[in-house]
């Protein structure tokens, strides 16, 4: 008897090997087995695409929402030799400059006239311009994900990298951003901010295990990091360097995808292999809190473990599975250059959008999108009073909402998750029973599903 894989689907999976936000999160990218597409974020909409032969990539990233993308091959079949960063100009069409080096590139990230490459133990840095010139580059510890994060907003200057040390992360200060070039009618120009009146840190001793994500705000004052455990997002000062809020993501181990802020730094969002968006309150000021463990008020009397005075999030979403193919035999082991993806993996950003029970109110909301090419929109709790979808809802499975310990919790047996992703797993009573309690629903709102990759006759 044959028990190979077989498809419960009369097409083809949509399998994208890569997808980037703008720093603005106006338009995103996603890589495909035919070259690359570039959509706006909402509405969805794809507003070109260029196939290319020869090759597939494994990178596609977009310089603001101008039509210069960098470009890295990668996959089975590289479409370029996988240690060239390829600066594409999407308006004439072409490649219309490279840069080579002696190793894979690991990392990149961008900012107006600015480039910023990761290799495997440094980072180099880029002024672009009339002519591409090296700026500097510096030494970091082993860095297979090529983690680095640079700040956005004009006249912003950090750009942050791992340290020479495991768990540590270098902040690195370039020229200021320059402002985009004004496209209306005449405005007062942007004035730069107040010279900081201590010198910025250099270094910080964020974790004692490596460094999973890096993450700054548009700003650059703050600094979101993660580590290989994935139970923790420690955020940080970029200016003194000290811990300004510790956050728990959950209790187990997981691989933490990425940490995005709200734009205006008020609440942050961080999205992992478990396929649960959870959203953290940084201030007051954003109207919500983060919640707490029952036995946090005990902890300054009795000498309680640390993770019953941690901070959790207020509010989650859990990205539907959306499976289409059934696999009838044991799965092998992944080769990291074979052409599938995880369904589970996502890329998670912000937008300011009209609300959609007032369209006179402007709300910051969510837009996840998964590799699988699921666009999801949702608001967080509170900002509506019910969900409008505008679409068909995909298959949702039971919700799942991590809640921090409480004396009733503790007394019933919690079952540990593995690290892959489960979406059908049972809730867990304790915290059900304690979301009860209080009395408040914690799930993000889908408002919109969409899919892409597919639809407009791409992939």
């Amino acid at each position: 008897m044959n028990l190979a894989r077989h498809s419960i689907s009369s097409t083809p999976p949509v399998v994208l090997f890569d997808i980037h936000f703008d720093p603005e999160c106006r338009i995103f990218t996603t890589a495909t087995q035919a070259g690359f597409a570039v959509y706006r974020v909402r509405p969805l909409q794809l507003l070109r695409k260029r196939e290319l032969t020869g090759g597939t990539l494994s990178a596609v990233i977009p310089m603001y929402t101008s039509s210069l993308l960098f470009l890295v091959g990668g996959g089975r079949s590289p479409r370029y030799p996988p240690n060239k960063v390829i600066l594409w100009d999407d308006a004439v069409g072409k490649e219309v400059a490279e840069l080579e080096f002696r190793e894979r590139v690991r990392g990149i990230t961008c900012r107006r006239e600015w480039l910023a490459v990761a290799l495997r133990r440094r980072v180099v840095v880029f002024r672009l311009g009339e002519v591409v010139s090296r700026y500097a580059e510096w030494d970091t510890s082993d860095n297979p994900r090529g983690l680095l994060a640079m700040a956005t907003a004009p006249f912003s200057t950090l750009l942050a990298i791992p340290g020479r040390q495991m768990g540590h992360v270098q902040l690195v200060h370039l020229p200021p951003c320059p402002p985009p070039e004004p496209t209306g009618p005449p405005s007062k120009p942007l004035s730069p901010p107040p010279a900081p009146t201590k010198h910025p840190v250099s270094m910080i001793i964020a974790h004692t295990t490596a460094l999973s994500t890096l993450s700054v705000p548009p700003s650059g004052r703050l600094l979101a990091t993660t580590s290989s455990r994935g139970t923790l997002i420690r955020v940080w000062d970029a200016t003194t360097g000290k811990l300004v809020r510790e956050l728990r993501r959950g209790s187990d181990k997981a691989e933490i995808y990425g940490v995005a802020f709200r734009p205006d730094e008020r609440e942050v969002c961080v999205w992992s292999d478990k396929g649960t968006v959870h959203v953290f309150a940084l201030t007051s000021g954003s109207g919500a809190s983060n919640r707490q463990s029952t036995l946090s008020p005990l902890t300054p009397f009795i000498p309680l473990p640390k993770y019953f005075d941690s901070e959790w999030s207020y509010a989650q979403y859990r990205i539907p599975s959306q499976s289409a193919h059934i696999s009838l035999s044991t799965p092998m082991s992944k080769s990291p250059t074979e052409d599938v993806v995880d369904e589970e993996k996502c890329v998670v950003g912000w937008i300011q959008s009209p609300s959609d029970d007032r369209e006179d109110v402007q709300e910051h909301q969510l837009v996840a999108l998964t590799y699988t090419g699921s666009w999801y929109r949702v608001s967080l709790p509170g900002s509506a009073s019910s969900a409008n979808i505008s679409t068909t809802t995909p298959p949702t499975s039971n919700p799942m909402s991590a809640s921090p310990p409480s004396i009733r919790a503790m007394s019933a047996a919690r079952p540990r998750s593995s690290s892959g992703a489960s979406f059908a797993s049972r809730p867990d009573k304790g915290k059900e029973r304690e979301r009860d309690k209080e009395g408040k629903n914690r799930d993000c709102i889908l408002r919109e599903f969409r899919r892409f990759g597919r639809w407009d006759g791409w992939g």
